[in-house]
């Protein structure tokens, strides 16, 4: 667990549950409405989807998260899908492989260095796991931040509606 203090409020970080399933899918689906990548309806949808996955990674711990309180209210969040990596250029072995995701800080927390704290933490969460390959994906609104953190552009495509 880690306390920090940021300006004039206190607060906390502590490792997600499963118990945490419905804050981190909410998270996840508020993160994508506030992209503008999905509708009220949408929201719903991928929430409900997100909570029932969420709660058998955390469980089996594919899933790693941790949560930002303020006073115990939940304000922010990220945390790290885990699998086995094949080679890739860059990564010639097989390895273990750590996708960062969920970041989300509630609109009115936001600017005050959660999301910089979250990812220090989980940078050295996997630094001592021994991780071979971190990756991401960013937003337009987060890229800024994980580009200071030494995160680079890949080439990475997908096919919707797959």
């Amino acid at each position: 667990m880690s306390d920090f203090t940021s300006a004039s409020d206190e607060f906390r970080i502590r490792p997600a549950t499963v118990t945490d399933a419905a804050t981190i899918a909410h998270h996840r689906a508020a993160m994508f409405q506030d992209m503008g990548r999905i509708s009220g309806e949408e929201y719903t949808l991928l929430r409900a989807a997100t909570e029932s996955w969420i709660a058998g990674v955390l469980a089996n711990q594919q899933y790693v998260g941790w949560l930002v309180e303020d006073s115990g209210a939940i304000v922010a969040g990220g945390g790290i899908l885990l699998r086995e990596q094949f080679p890739t250029p860059g990564c010639y072995k097989t390895g273990k492989w750590a996708h960062i995701m969920n970041v989300y800080t509630k609109p009115e927390y936001r600017r005050r260095g959660l999301a910089r704290r979250l990812m220090h933490l989980m940078i050295e969460w996997c630094t001592a796991q021994k991780i071979d390959q971190l990756t991401l994906s960013a937003s337009d609104e987060g890229r800024p931040l994980y580009q200071s953190l030494g995160f680079q552009q890949t080439s990475d495509m997908r096919l919707s509606n797959f």
